[in-house]
């Protein structure tokens, strides 16, 4: 068995890159059915080259950043013990590309397509992966620091403040410097609704990301032996707990239905591998509560143009999710316990901190050195047609 272990680690978290690699396609589809038809191709386009920026600044700069890995030596030190580090950086990838996928949702309709790039080679390369490297790197001196206050390491297992948190604070930033879309809100206090352009599509992101889920919060064990049906478990109940929860209070409303689930599933992800799965049901349907609150008042009440409500959904669900796993992983309440709430509150501060300070450092300076939106003219018209020179679904002219 010994012999095998090394293979079978890699098989293991090389099924779980791929599974998180399909969550792409599922932020793809979620924007897609989200925004208006007139910018769903820019929607595809985004998460693909995204992902790909976001590999190439992850695989030179990002992932030694936060691991001090560096992959630039000869291919057969890289293919030792079955080519294991690479493929944790594979995996890992799959985590830091989701941070502009994310923000991507956020800025829907009227952010221009260089300066998003060139905003995901920093975060990615940079940002992102200096709070990551804080919270999951060897020797950690954040961790040491928090352990000190706290009494605890900030326990974090899939990603809930790492990944979703970050994620969310940093498009927060972003669209609140990018201004919402032209009359979105006019001045006599009336608001434009811009209703889902695809109700299936929505829904086929949304089922998606929540199969993907699973490889994403079980797979972050990294090696077979760590495996654990909890985990999984956990998962589940929060996903339904969300989506319960966001029925009733979004009133039957499909958007809300179907955000739910995903918004249990990034709460659930810091605390899956203490929490008991009854504890889980509670975490995420208090998140899919928290997303219909907070995505209404955002939209409504303070007028800020979240397109997909990606502050509400990963910021502020990502937040409780760190903070949730210190009420719930504790033994009183079921957990397996080893986590304290002052380290997953401190922790999760400096998450959201981290984020927000790098989110406007980023898109601020890219604000000033070239701009962040489209003109008013290629935002009436789309940004298919602005960027791509093509719609979503061509009408076939007879000159053709």
């Amino acid at each position: 068995m010994e012999s095998i272990k090394p293979g079978a680690d890699a098989l293991f978290i090389l099924l779980g890159a791929i599974m998180v690699l399909a969550m792409h396609a599922g932020f793809a589809f979620l924007e897609l059915g989200t925004v208006r038809q007139k910018n769903q191709v820019n929607a595809l386009v985004k998460i693909l080259v995204d992902f790909s920026v976001s590999t190439v600044a992850y695989f030179f700069v990002g992932y030694t950043v936060a691991y001090g890995t560096d992959f630039m030596t000869g291919a057969g030190t890289l293919a030792a013990n079955n080519g294991y580090e690479l493929v944790k950086f594979f995996f890992l990838l799959t985590f830091a590309a989701a941070i502009p996928a994310i923000v991507s949702g956020g800025i829907a309709e009227r952010a221009r397509f260089g300066p998003q790039l060139i905003a995901t080679a920093v975060i990615v390369g940079l940002i992102y992966p200096f709070f990551e490297g804080a919270v999951w790197g060897a020797d950690s001196a954040f961790q040491a620091w928090v352990k000190g206050i706290g009494g605890a390491d900030f326990h974090d297992f899939a990603g809930s403040v790492v990944v979703h948190a970050v994620g969310g604070w940093i498009g927060l930033a972003a669209v609140v410097l990018l201004g919402a879309r032209h009359n979105r809100y006019r001045k006599d206090g009336s608001l434009s609704a811009h209703p889902p352009s695809s109700i299936p599509f929505l829904a086929l992101g949304a089922w998606i990301l929540a199969v993907g889920w699973f490889g994403f919060n079980v797979m972050s064990a990294q090696t077979i032996d760590k495996i654990s049906g909890l985990v999984a478990v956990n998962s589940l109940m929060a996903m339904v707990g969300g989506t319960l929860v966001a029925v009733l209070m979004g009133r039957n409303d499909p958007g809300f239905a179907y955000n739910g689930p995903l918004a249990g599933l990034v709460a659930v992800c810091a605390g899956s591998d203490v929490m008991h799965p009854a504890g889980a049901l509670v975490v995420g349907g208090a998140a899919g509560g928290l997303f219909v609150l907070f995505f209404t008042w955002t939209q409504n009440k303070w007028k800020i143009d979240d397109v997909l409500g990606v502050w509400p959904l990963h910021g502020l669900c990502g937040a409780w999710g760190g903070i949730a796993c210190g009420i719930f992983g504790q033994e009183a309440l079921g957990g397996l316990g080893g986590v304290s709430l002052m380290s997953q509150v401190i922790g999760t501060l400096a998450g959201v901190a981290w984020a927000l300070t790098g989110g406007f450092l980023v898109y601020g300076v890219l604000r000033m050195a070239m701009g962040l939106r489209l003109s008013a003219e290629e935002e009436f018209n789309g940004a298919d047609l602005s960027i791509h020179r093509i719609g979503a679904t061509p009408e076939r002219e007879t000159t053709w």
